[in-house]
């Protein structure tokens, strides 16, 4: 009897299995609804996309191998120099009295700076002046003293030889004839000791004509000129102080026409200089950090070692600056130019990529696919890279779109009508069933391929046409 009123426990648990069965149908039904009509996700989607799907080509931008002239530069950073560098400093002490100029102003070479009182020279040359004349006439008195006693010595031994022989005839006594003698003699010394005094007074009188000359150049100093061609700095001392002689600097003029521009290049570019010195002189471009005109100069100058802390060597580039452009301690951008690479092949920058193995390009070939091709890049110039080797003129390299590639890959080339199209098609995809599925970022279908190479059999069921991307 309980056999017949409780339904057995096998009977239970199929039919619970059947609920589930029927209830997992109805949910994956529904599921591949939704997913057909609106998830991005779904076949219209996919093929729909249009960018390296299964569904259609990648759109890139692209770019010709062009060839031109190269110029081969090395670039750096720079320093202005003055070409000389005058302390003016003044050679005598003294009041400073006048400045003959106006600070900043350019001077030329020998043009008059400033005055210093010239009356305690002026002084001074007075009295060597003075002392020279007075040496000369003790010159004079000494010639006389000679020439009077030269006639004196003359007599007294023509006497003196007289009474000798008087005295050998007996006439004189021996004592007249020896103080005779001893009286030429002492003439004869006082004859010397004229010459004596005419040497030295001739001396003296050269002692005092080089005070003179030594006192008036002095007083030549006391005006101060310009020695070079510049621009006065910062004056130091005003007219009315006191200046010292060696020890006072009044200011500093800069030699700027011409002028140096010194910048540092990395050691392993000296062969390459050296290189190209030896076939004629070398270029050189500045320019202001303000982007003025560059003004154009001569390498001038190698250093003689490599700074080992820093790897570098030091240049400097000669400037005639005649339009005063590049002024001493600026920091100006430098250009070396070393020569001219003659046809190279050239590319976008942006069109060398990086690998493990190297550099390498995405080649578009006839058929719109793409080729990875390992080439060897060389100079840099602005937004441009020289190929050395593994590109011909002509060619189609990739520019943009290198992430969604592969070798193999078809690809859209173009620029805003191929890349429209693609969104378009995506666009179209997602729409799907929906009723107003506007292609909202897509170029029209006929022009772009968007409907064609975007759309397929569900991409196509939204509107046909999206607003052209701009």
């Amino acid at each position: 009897m309980k056999a017949n009123r409780f339904p057995s426990t096998k009977l239970l648990t199929g039919v619970g299995l059947l609920c589930l069965l029927s209830a997992a149908v109805v949910i994956q039904g529904c599921s591949k609804g939704d997913v057909s009509a609106d998830a991005p996700g779904g076949k219209g989607g996919k093929k729909g996309k249009g960018r390296g799907g299964d569904g259609g080509p990648v759109p890139v931008v692209v770019a010709r191998v062009s060839q031109k002239n190269v110029p081969i530069e090395v670039s750096a950073v720079g320093n202005v120099e003055a070409y000389s560098t005058i302390n003016v400093i003044p050679q005598v002490g003294g009041q400073l009295t006048e400045a003959f100029f106006h600070e900043g102003d350019y001077v030329k070479k020998g043009e008059k700076l400033f005055s210093i009182d010239p009356r305690p020279l002026q002084a001074m040359v007075a009295q060597a002046e003075a002392n020279l004349a007075r040496d000369t006439a003790l010159l004079q008195q000494a010639q006389a003293n000679l020439a009077r006693d030269t006639a004196n010595q003359k007599y007294a031994h023509d006497q003196a030889d007289r009474y000798a022989k008087l005295f050998e005839q007996g006439i004189v006594s021996k004592d007249q004839g020896e103080q005779l003698a001893t009286n030429a003699d002492a003439l004869s010394q006082s004859v010397q000791a004229d010459k004596a005094s005419i040497e030295s007074a001739k001396a003296q009188i050269l002692a005092d004509q080089a005070n003179i000359s030594n006192i008036k150049l002095q007083l030549a100093y006391t005006t101060i000129y310009s020695p070079i061609d510049g621009r006065t700095g910062n004056l130091t001392v005003k007219a009315g102080n006191i200046v010292s002689p060696n020890t006072t600097i009044l200011m500093t003029i800069t030699e700027v026409e011409p002028i140096y521009v010194t910048f540092s290049v990395p050691e392993a570019r000296l062969g390459d200089i050296r290189r190209y010195m030896a076939q004629g002189s070398l270029q050189v471009e500045a320019r202001g950090q303000d982007g003025t005109e560059a003004d154009r100069g001569q390498l001038t100058f190698v250093d003689n070692n490599v700074d080992t802390t820093t790897g570098t060597i030091k240049l400097k580039g000669t400037f005639q600056n005649a339009n005063r452009k590049l002024w001493p301690g600026e920091y100006v951008n430098v250009v070396l130019r070393m020569s001219v690479q003659q046809n190279a092949l050239v590319v976008p920058n942006q069109a060398v990529q990086t690998g493990q193995d190297g550099t390498y390009v995405y080649v578009v070939k006839d058929d719109r696919t793409v080729e990875m091709r390992p080439v060897k890049t060389g100079l840099r110039v602005d937004q441009d890279l020289v190929i050395d080797k593994g590109l011909q003129t002509g060619e189609t390299v990739v520019t943009e779109g290198q992430l969604r590639l592969a070798p193999g890959s078809r690809v859209q080339m173009g620029g805003a009508g191929g890349f429209g199209g693609g969104a378009g098609g995506f666009s179209g995809g997602r729409g799907g069933d929906a009723a107003n599925g506007d292609g909202a970022h897509g170029g029209d279908g006929k022009a772009g391929g968007g409907g064609k190479a975007g759309g397929g059999k569900e991409g196509f069921k939204g509107k046909g046409k999206g607003r052209p991307q701009t």
